[in-house]
């Protein structure tokens, strides 16, 4: 019999981990993949902000949520968070490695720029993310099967004009953010080709600008910049993104990264 698209979508009885997933864009994922029955492990630095949002989920959606302690920067908590998942149902199936930061403190311009700032911004985004891939991924390859979507970004594609940022007085992204979202894209691809073996598939989302209530004039210059003529819309935009790779409609694609960016990446 023919399997119903509405079937492969659903996700109840699965449980899923977003790390960094108490606000934006990481709150985004995770209701959309409580809207479709899934049980939700919500991961913060801070314990009381995942059990926040965690709670605050399960009253909007009447699933089954965790709220637990990461600093994805150190190995043994990423491994307590990965047991204390797993020991909670006895299965962990998603994994949305949404953890990281942007721009973070200090002067951003490549050339002041503080080293332990650089150092601290690779290790957040690309080791912190390996880290929850390899903690996470033994039980998924132990129960022969999983999905690992890591979040990449556009900066990892392409370079980004600083005229953007200086002209509408925003602080610009720091170059070691595109090399590690780089990072983040390409060990994705190699490690999709290791886990196969296990049933586990990994791809990669690489959202563009998403509007978070940003400086009007850089909204407008980014919006130009873009095939769409906008940034991306919070609460919406990428929620089916990160629900097709979680789930079974997305069943024959691993390796991939998914760039949700509204044409911004390939407009010249």
């Amino acid at each position: 019999m023919e399997e119903r698209l509405c079937s492969m979508f659903d996700l109840t009885g699965k449980v899923a981990i977003i790390t960094g997933g108490y606000a934006w864009l990481g709150n985004d994922m995770a209701r959309a993949l409580a809207e479709y029955g899934c049980s939700i492990i919500i991961t913060s630095r801070e314990k009381e902000k995942a059990e926040k949002a965690a709670a605050a989920i399960a009253e909007d959606y009447h699933v089954s949520t965790l709220g637990l302690e990461l600093e994805q920067k150190d190995y043994v908590s990423v491994q307590k968070m990965a047991d204390d998942a797993f020991a909670w149902k006895n299965r962990i199936d998603i994994l949305i490695n949404n953890a990281g930061g942007g721009a973070g403190k200090g002067e951003c311009d490549f050339l002041t720029r503080d080293p332990a700032l650089i150092q601290s911004m690779i290790d957040v985004n690309l080791v912190g993310s390996i880290y929850c891939s390899q903690a996470v991924g033994r039980y998924m390859a132990k129960a022969g099967k999983g999905s690992i979507i890591n979040i990449g970004s556009i900066a990892g594609i392409v370079g980004r004009d600083r005229n953007l940022y200086h002209r509408t007085n925003k602080m610009e992204q720091p170059v070691e953010y595109a090399a590690s979202k780089g990072g983040v894209i390409a060990y994705t691809r190699d490690l999709a080709a290791y886990m196969s073996q296990y049933g586990v598939r990994v791809n990669s989302i690489s959202p563009g600008g998403f509007d978070k209530g940003e400086v009007r004039e850089f909204v407008s210059a980014y919006g130009e910049l873009s095939m769409l003529g906008r940034m991306g819309k919070m609460g919406k935009e990428l929620k089916g993104a990160a629900l097709y790779l979680a789930s079974d409609a997305s069943s024959y694609v691993t390796g991939h990264n998914l760039v949700v960016d509204g044409g911004f990446t390939v407009l010249k």
